[in-house]
This record gives C-alpha cells, structure tokens and sequence, in this order.
C-alpha cells in the first residue's frame, strides 16, 4: 500500500509527467547507411523484385525494387529487432510469417520475442504468440494452407527453458501447439517441409547456450540430431543411419524442391564426423560426402545450406565464406560476395539466377547467379559498440562497427558540399569492428583507437594507425588463466578529462599512457574477479571459438572524474566495481554488496556535480537475468541504491546498457536499455520512456554533447536528439495549467552546404533555433514573434487556427522594415508539449504570388533575440543567442562583416520589393487603359518600362531588370562573405536604372 500511495502522490505532483509522451522531442538518424548482420532474408516468386531481410537487431526491411532501396516494416509493431526467421506464403504474398530472435547467437545476440504475421504485404503486424519461446531458427508455412505454420524454437539463449522444441498453428497463430520436446537445454535450430506432402516434416535439434565465459554448442547424441514425422507431427522418430554416433551440435537442413527423395544436412560434429550429409531416400540413410571445414566454420553462428530449387546437384552453403557445391555436395568453391560471415541464402524458384543473400553486412541480391550484387549502402542497420564525439564543428559520431574491418566516423550535419551524402560521409576511423575509437580532445585528426584490446594511434589526415599494444603479444586461441593481459574485445579506452594527452586502456589491469602508447604503465593490482572455474576454452563440447569476447574477468568501463583529477572509476565484465582517488596508487573494491555476482559492467558514469556521486549500469542478461540494474552511490561507493527498481518505470526485461547524467542538470538522467531509451527527472527515483520515434533496438551507449543527446544503437546506427535544453528546466516537471515558453539553446549559425540527393536518409535538418512551449490546453490565438536586440520584431509565426488565418493577408509596408508574418502548421497550438524549430529566416522580397511573398530572406546574424509567445493574449518571453559558425571565423570573418553584408542584403530585398511591385502595378495599369481610347501615349509609356523590367517568355530570354537585382540577391545571399566590389558596384547600376525607370513612368 505504501509503494501504492507513492506512486500516486508522485504522479499527483508531476500531472504533466504523468500523461506527456515527449513526442515533440524526435530524434534523428544519421547513420550510417552501410547495412549491419543481416541473419535471414527471403523472397517471393510472385512478386519477383520483393524481398524481405531480417537484421539481428535491426527488424524486418523490405524492398520491391529488387533491393535498390529497402524500407523497415517492423518499426510500430515489433517489441524486439532481432528477427529470426522469415517466410511469406506461397499461395499469396501478403501473407508473411516472422520469428524473432536470431539464431546466430553471439554475445550480443538480442532476445526473441515470439511471432508475428502480416496480411497486406508487411504494412501491418499482429503478434501472434510464442513470446517466450526465445530464439526461433526456423518458420515454414504449409504451401496448401497458409494457416498451417511450423515453428523451430532454439530457446533462451542464455537459460534453459522449458518453451524450447517444434511448434505448430493450424489458425494461423490464434492457437500454437508444440509438437515436439527434448528437454529445457535442447531446442531446435531448423525444420522443413516435405515438398508434395506438408505432412513430412524434418527437424534439427539442438543443445545451445552462451554463457558470458563460453559457447555451449552441441550436446551427447540424446541431446542432438535430427527427427522426422510422416503425420503432421503427432509422431516423431530420430534418423541415425549414417549420421554422427556421438556428440552433434547445430544442424541445417535442405530438401530439394525437384526431388523429394534428396535430403541434404550440413551438421556441427567433432572433425571426422562434422560437414554435409546427404539422404537419397528422405532420411532414411545418409551419407557423409564432405568435411571441408568451411562448411562448420564457427557454426553456432552461422551453418545454412540451401538447395538450388531446379537442380538439386547444386548446392549453397553459408558460412565463413559462402560455398556452392555442383557436384551435389562432394566438392565446393568459394563464392564471392559484398561482404563475410554469411549466413542466408534464398533462390527464386522460376529463375534461379535471382537470389537474395545475407551475411554480416547486410542483404544482396543477385540477378546472375551471384556474379554481381546489389549495394549494401542503403540498408542503414549498423550495429555499433558505443558513441564518442570529437569537438570540431560540427561535430562528428565515432563508434565500432560490428563486422566492419575500422571503426567509422560519421558527422552530426553535413560537413561539406558532397554529390552521395549518404555514403560520402563515413571514414575510417582506426582498430578494427569492436573499437572504441575516442577522438583526441583538442585534436580531432589523432584518433586513439582499439581492435579486440589493440591499441593504436590513428590520423585521420593521412589514413595511417600507429600500433601501441599492451604486452605485445597476440591473445587468441589462448586459455585466459595462461594470459599475461587479458583483453575482452570491446576492450576500453578512456581520455582524461584534465589531460587530452593522458589515456587509459583496460585489461584484468588499468593501463596508462601519456605519449599516445610508446609506454605504458600499468596503475592498478587485477581489478576483476577472476574466478578459476570461468577462465576456460571458449567452445564446447566441439568447436573452439576464442576470439576474445569470451574472455571474462577483463575490464569493460573506465571513466575518469570531471570535477578531480586521478580519482578513477573501473567495472570489470565480471561484475567488480573499482576505485581510486590517488591516480591508481590505492584501490578498493566498492561493489554494491546487494548486487548479483558475474553481471558485465557496460557504463559507468561520475557525477559532474558531484564529486562522491557515481552512477553504473549492469548487464546481467548473459546470465539469464533480463532485469535492469542501475545503481548510484553519494559516498564513493561506500553505499549504493539501485534506482531501477520492479516499480520505479523500467521494465523488468529491459536490461541495462548505458546510464549518464546531464551535465547542466544535477538528477537528470538518461537510461539506455535493450530495448529502447528512459529518462528520469529525480535522479533516479521514478523513470520514464523517452523513446519517442526511436526504433526498438538496444541503447548501447549515449553522450550529452553540445546541448544534444547523441546515441549508439545495435542494429541501428546512431541518432541525435537536437536541444535537450527544455529537459534542463526545472519547470518541466512541474507543468500545469499554465502555459510555459522555454528558454531556447544557443544555436550555430550555420549554411547548409550544397548536397546532390533527394534522399531522406541520413537526417540533416537545416539551421534552426529550436522553441520549446507548453500549452496546458488548446488554444485559438497563437503568436510567436522573434525579437531582435533592439526589441524591433524580426518574424511573426502564427499557428494554423481559423481566428488567424485572416489576419495574414493584412497589406505589409514596402519600407525597410525586416518583418514578415507567416502561418506555420507546425506551430502546434494543440494541448501539450511542442517544438517549433525556427529557420533563422527573415523578411525576402516582395512577391506577387502570395505564396512566396517575403519568403526566401536573409538568415538572422549572430547576436540576441528574444522569442516572444503569445498565448490568448498573454505574452511569455525568453532570450536567447545565435553564434557564428566557428568556420566562418576561422576564414576571418566575424560579426561585425556579417551586419555589412546583412545591410546590403537588406537594400538589395528592398530595391527587388520595389521593381516587383512597380511591375504589378504597371502591369495592372496597363490592362485597365487598353481599349481605353486617349490613353494610347500612357499606354505605350507603361508597356516599354514593363519591357524593361520583366523577361520575354520563351527560352534563354534577355534577364531584365527584376530579374538582374534577383540575380545580384542570389549572389550575396548564399555565404557568409565580404560583399565584393563589382556586388556593391552593380546594386548603385540597378538602383539607378530603376530610379530613372520611375521617372518615365512618374511614380
């Protein structure tokens, strides 16, 4: 009842909080477009240049331009990205099936969460059930009755469970019935249908689990193998002859669309047993045609075969690389493809020739069998490790990319002018796939960069990666406990923030360098803790995989404290918490003694208001423990809360990636989690979704940096929420029924630079000041005015509501004066929070279309404004300050040259106003005096002064004067410049041309 009451008394106290969806702050994607794993993808051989891709953490796309161009369909509906399983229906290709939950499982694999079906093609989804079936590797859709579906569960990948084994629906999801169980540790990685007779069904079980330590794949013969059922699955017997006797780990299964007699399995198994497996009697016997090592390579994560659909001698198997056999699987050539890791593969069934294919770096298809292939540029589904952010303007996003060869850098607006932005405006960065890559303070050309615990020193102006590795010596293959250094393979590195030149890097040890890595000092005892029975052999029972991500007891997190120099923050992927305030002279153990022991350390954050105050997050879901751990100490860790509590507004499968504090605002936070992004307002008390149009994928690290919150994503690339500075009011929460203008940011004056593409993608939006208001109710008379330093009112914005709309067709004076008034849509006068981002524009030129009337002014120059909101005649006001671009400066200009070239634009608006409208009137005249007899000398006055001022029609006529003081505009208007003198001269030629003109004709 306690907890119920305070509840209750917190949302009375924050009315507004209770019910706001903050969907007036929207993020943004920028990047990058280059696709991210791509773990299954498929087709439609009704649809011919349809096709469909599921990323591991980054949902289901679609293309039907034979993959040109690829859209998500799953944002909206899906509660988790990682897709397992695709399959559309064979009578009817708006009937599709998804089973979430990939089944490559790595580390960062993300959790299923049962089924979804589309009737229309993709455009909606219902969740129809499975939701904790966990990983699913299979969905077959029976091709004469599209109700009829078959499910192959591999199950939680990090627990046993109970749901794991072969499912089935005859209604089309509405009801699921499993058909077939081995136990709690023993799922099914993949299931087929017998072609002509859906009533045959293959399955391939499998024992699998990753533990944070290891990767458990494969089982004793019990636990492995491969089942068949003649009738529909009620009954099942195990196929064995001719397949391994003794242990057996993941298989795939094929069966040849022309012969049904032809079963073909590609089957993890120690090294005389492992490889392709054929049946020519639909299972009855197999035999083992190959070995090749290929075919299992790292098989847990990948082991796909697929039969060509009109020829079942030729034979596709996906892995590390991507195989094809013509001999029916005796012999195999390498494949070439965009990309490695591979692990999907589909054939159009009327031509196969056109294929679609997914590996590591996305989906591509193929119209040629394979020779060549479409682009993985515009399929934006990175996963990356984490963000950092340089400080040059503007600023740009670093981050490791999985399965990219560098870590990558892309910027937070246009940074130059580019022909192909989207794929333009992604660098190389240094290391390698895990990073980090933390851009220099000071520096942004020096990148300190890290690949799988490599330290290097990357320059971004010459392409080149100087090598500074800790110990030499390189780690794979190894046993931990044997290791000198242990690295995990997102291994840390962390900038001082006294000192750009002072960096640390993290094994079992704290490493630092103050020469960019020449020599290394090691500043701290094993900060983890190193428990005998976890430093083992990654792979078991068959396959070794070490590769470093399972290597436990290493450091993840490092940060350093803002406010005093050498007191030092570590958390181990073990679960240990350390801390130092002398510069790593004395260490102690602060690990909160109520937190559950093995949980991965991913974010540790020191307060920068407080020196004692830290805040962590853990990730325990390796585990098997989904919960989120947030935990904050006041005393240095003496003593810690955990502020994610069952009540408090994070979900209880929401696992914990990212906790950080503003830095304007103390007890703001910002949470990222598995599944999405939460702030909390109370320093933790109660949390609240901030996730608004972001697309459901892991949160896997956040930066506040110039007033912006800056994100990383598994699955999705990075994205920007501009001006955060409303969430640093203090009246944000505290809104009532009064209406409240915050005060906006500073903003950067900056022109957009010239950039060839139509495209969306990746989201630049132009120079804006963002105004943030409240209205507690809708209102019917909305205003808001930019004042200038002086008071003088530069822009009137009126809301889209009926009393206004009137009152913008007023008749403005043709004087000097800089305002303008304009209806915008977007100045919401709904109840509610709102964002109006204002464009810096000011009052253009006269124009007799009324529509592009004043439009098209000079932007505002650096200085402060005032944004004036008024509210049903109540007036609210907040100053605020445009900046210069600190690039126009650096050219040598400043503030002072932009106001002359700002007094010359203005002049030139006016003498444009003028001609255009001595044109109308002239022209209006003109019509009135024809066949007005005795008028004929006025008549033919007007008529040559309208010659001069306005074009023939026709092609390439002579550019007038109207024409050629719009010219002399669109040449002063597109830079921050000095105006040159040919402009100053040119616009006293103009002015005197239309002041002789206005003499002819007397005005």
């Amino acid at each position: 009842m306690s907890i119920k009451f305070f509840c209750l008394s917190f949302l009375i106290s924050m009315p507004w909080l209770g019910a706001q969806d903050f969907s007036a702050f929207q993020y943004r994607t920028v990047g990058p477009e280059r696709g991210g794993r791509v773990t299954t993808a498929t087709g439609t051989h009704l649809l011919p240049g349809t096709f469909y891709l599921g990323a591991s953490g980054g949902g289901v796309w679609k293309s039907e331009d034979y993959g040109t161009t690829w859209n998500n369909v799953s944002d909206g509906y899906f509660s988790t990205p990682s897709i397992g399983a695709i399959e559309v229906a064979a009578n009817d290709p708006n009937i599709v099936y998804v089973g979430t939950g990939s089944d490559g499982l790595r580390s960062n694999v993300i959790s299923g969460k049962g089924m979804y079906k589309s009737i229309d093609g993709g455009q909606t989804w219902e969740h129809i059930g499975l939701k904790n079936v966990g990983q699913i590797g299979a969905v077959e859709i029976d091709p004469t009755n599209s109700n009829i579906v078959w499910v192959a569960a591999i199950g939680n990948a990090f627990r046993p469970n109970a749901e794991r084994g072969i499912y089935k629906t005859t209604d089309g999801g509405q009801h699921w019935q499993k058909m077939l169980f081995l136990s709690d540790e023993v799922g099914f990685s993949d299931l087929e249908l017998l072609p002509g007779n859906p009533n045959v069904i293959y399955a391939a079980a499998w024992k699998a689990q990753r533990k944070p330590w290891t990767i458990i794949s494969g089982g004793s013969k019990e636990e492995g193998g491969i089942y068949k059922s003649v009738n529909g699955g009620v009954d099942w017997i195990k196929l064995e002859e001719g397949l391994p006797l003794g242990t057996i780990g993941k298989i795939d299964l094929a069966v040849s669309p022309t012969n049904s007699s032809i079963i073909c399995a590609v089957i993890e198994a120690p090294e005389k047993e492992r490889g392709f497996y054929k049946s020519m009697n639909q299972g009855k016997s197999f035999e083992h045609l190959s070995d090749n090592l290929g075919l299992v390579n790292r098989p847990f994560y990948y082991t796909n075969v697929e039969l060509d659909p009109t020829n079942p001698d030729i034979v596709y198997s996906n892995a590390n690389p991507l195989l094809k056999s013509i001999d029916g699987g005796k012999t195999w050539k390498r494949m070439s493809v965009p990309h490695g890791d591979n692990h999907d593969i589909w054939i159009n069934p009327n031509n196969p020739d056109l294929l679609i294919q997914a590996n590591d770096g996305g989906a591509n298809v193929s119209f040629n069998g394979g020779k060549s292939w479409s682009t993985q540029f515009n399929q934006p589904t990175a996963e990356l490790y984490q963000v950092e952010v340089d400080d040059q303007y503007p600023y740009w996003l670093y981050a490791g990319q999985q399965d990219n060869y560098s870590t990558i850098a892309v910027p937070s607006f246009p940074p130059s002018a580019i022909q192909n932005p989207g794929t333009g405006w992604i660098i190389n960065a240094g290391g390698c796939e895990t990073g980090p890559a933390v851009p220099k303070p000071g520096d942004h050309t020096t990148v300190y960069a890290n690949c799988k615990g490599r330290f290097g020193v990357f320059n971004k102006q010459t392409g080149v990666e100087k090598s500074y590795y800790v110990g030499a010596s390189n780690i794979y293959g190894h046993n931990p406990k044997d290791l000198k250094y242990r690295f995990q393979r997102v291994a840390p590195v962390h900038v001082s923030p006294h000192d750009p030149n002072t960096v640390y890097h993290g094994s079992q040890y704290l490493h630092k360098t103050i020469n960019g890595g020449q020599i290394w000092n090691t500043i701290s005892p094993d900060l983890t803790a190193f428990e005998p029975d976890k430093q083992v052999i990654s792979g078991s029972p068959i396959t070794r995989d070490i590769t470093g991500e399972e290597y436990y007891s290493t450091l993840y997190s490092i940060r350093e404290s803002t406010i005093k120099k050498g007191l030092i923050w570590t958390g181990s992927n073990d679960g240990v918490i350390s801390l130092t305030k002398d510069g790593g002279q004395n260490w102690t153990n602060v690990t909160p003694k109520k937190l559950p022991k093995g949980g991965r350390v991913e974010s540790i954050a020191p307060s920068n208001h407080d020196v004692a105050t830290a805040y962590i997050a853990v990730d325990r879901h390796l585990l098997g423990d989904e919960r989120p751990y947030l935990y904050k100490t006041n005393d240095y860790g003496a003593h810690w809360e955990l502020i994610s509590t069952e009540t408090n507004g994070i979900p209880a499968d929401h696992t914990t990636r990212v906790l950080r504090e503003d830095p304007v605002r103390k007890g703001l936070l910002y949470a990222g989690t598995e599944y999405g992004m939460f702030v909390s307002f109370n320093d933790g008390q109660t949390w609240k979704s901030f996730q608004q149009n972001l697309p459901v994928t892991p949160i896997t690290d956040l930066k506040i940096f110039r007033g912006d919150l800056v994100l990383s994503t598994m699955g999705r690339g990075f994205w920007i929420l501009d001006d955060i500075t409303a969430l640093r009011d203090m009246k944000i929460t505290a809104l009532d029924d009064t209406a409240h203008l915050f005060k906006p940011d500073a903003t950067v004056r900056f022109r957009y630079p010239k950039v060839r593409s139509d495209d969306a993608f990746p989201e630049y939006p132009r120079t804006s000041v963002y105004v943030d208001y409240y209205l507690p109710q809708s209102v019917d008379a909305l205003k808001l005015e930019i004042l200038s330093a002086k008071d003088e009112t530069l822009v009137t914005i009126l809301s889209d509501s009926t009393e206004l709309n009137s009152s913008v067709t007023e008749v403005e004076d043709m004087n000097l004066s800089a305002t303008f008034r304009y209806v915008n849509k977007k100045l919401g006068h709904q109840k509610g929070m709102h964002r109006f981002a204002w464009d810096l524009q000011q009052k253009g030129a006269w124009d007799k279309d009324a529509k592009k009337r004043f439009k098209n002014g000079p932007m505002a120059p650096p200085g402060t404004y005032t944004a004036k909101l008024t509210v049903n005649g109540k007036a609210l006001m907040q100053k605020f300050d445009i900046l210069i671009d600190p690039r126009v400066k650096e050219e040598g200009l400043d503030e002072a040259a932009i106001a002359r070239q700002l007094d010359m634009q203005r002049q030139v608006i006016d003498l444009l106003s003028q001609a255009r409208k001595l044109q109308a009137d002239l022209e209006k005249e003109a019509k009135s005096l024809k066949g007005n007899g005795g008028q004929e000398a006025r008549l033919a006055t007007i008529e040559a002064a309208v010659k001069k001022l306005k074009n023939d029609k026709g092609a390439y006529p002579q550019q007038m004067l109207v024409a050629q003081i719009a010219y002399l505009y669109y040449m002063i208007n597109g830079a921050d410049q000095i105006i040159g003198a040919d402009g100053s001269q040119r616009y006293e030629q103009l002015a005197t041309e239309f002041e002789e003109l206005k003499k002819q004709v007397g005005a």
